[in-house]
């Protein structure tokens, strides 16, 4: 585990979208994600135990994406459990948000054998999937998580050293890059980095949800 105690948490977050809302994104998500459990559009589909769709819901309106499931995602066909998933629900506690009240996702719904990386073919045939979940969550920021995620949303080939800490843009959307939650236990010098990207992330929510309210 990545241990931030010596970082202080924000209060709870408050300003999640209503239930109506939020059920009519779950609606639209369950469409797709049975269109998703049908695919047979690349090789992945012929070796993956799960299609990993996503989790959680539209409440507070903050997305993440990843690369593609691992092992145990594709055991259990939940995005990020285990030991990243850890990582990941701790840091999202820490900024006052619950993983339930956050859309985790990732840019292939396949795990690419022996966790290698997805090749083009097989990002292009999932891309859909990616973009109808976007489409029906409407975020009000979004989080890659790794290279590969941000890489996908912003169509660069920049590096994450030259990513990360930035305000982009995705289609209107404001977007941070910030390191997997795998990357940050080989490297645990690269929690202070990531933990400015998730105190940012939640400012940016707030200011969104601030302007939809006036």
């Amino acid at each position: 585990m990545v241990s931030m105690a010596k970082d202080q948490p924000f209060p709870p977050f408050k300003a999640f979208r209503a239930e109506t809302l939020v059920a009519a994104v779950a609606a639209r998500l369950s469409a797709t994600a049975q269109a998703a459990s049908r695919c047979r559009a690349c090789v992945l589909s012929t070796t993956r135990k799960a299609v990993v769709f996503g989790a959680g819901t539209a409440r507070s309106g903050v997305v993440f994406i990843g690369e593609a499931p691992g092992k145990q995602e594709d055991e259990q066909g939940v995005p990020f459990v285990g030991r990243s998933g850890r990582v990941l629900d701790e840091m999202l506690a820490k900024i006052g948000i619950q993983r339930d009240d956050v859309y985790i996702c990732n840019v292939i719904k396949c795990r690419p054998p022996s966790n290698r990386d997805p090749r083009p073919e097989e990002t292009t045939a999932c891309a859909h999937f990616l973009r109808a979940q976007l489409d029906a969550v409407r975020p009000r920021a979004l989080c890659a998580l790794g290279l590969h995620a941000a890489r996908w949303l912003l169509s660069t080939h920049l590096p994450m050293a030259e990513l990360r800490g930035r305000i982009m843009d995705y289609n209107g959307v404001p977007t941070l890059a910030t390191y997997h939650p795998a990357a940050l236990l080989r490297n645990p010098k690269l929690k202070t980095n990531a933990w400015e990207d998730f105190k940012r992330l939640r400012s940016i929510v707030e200011e969104v949800a601030a302007r939809e309210a006036q």
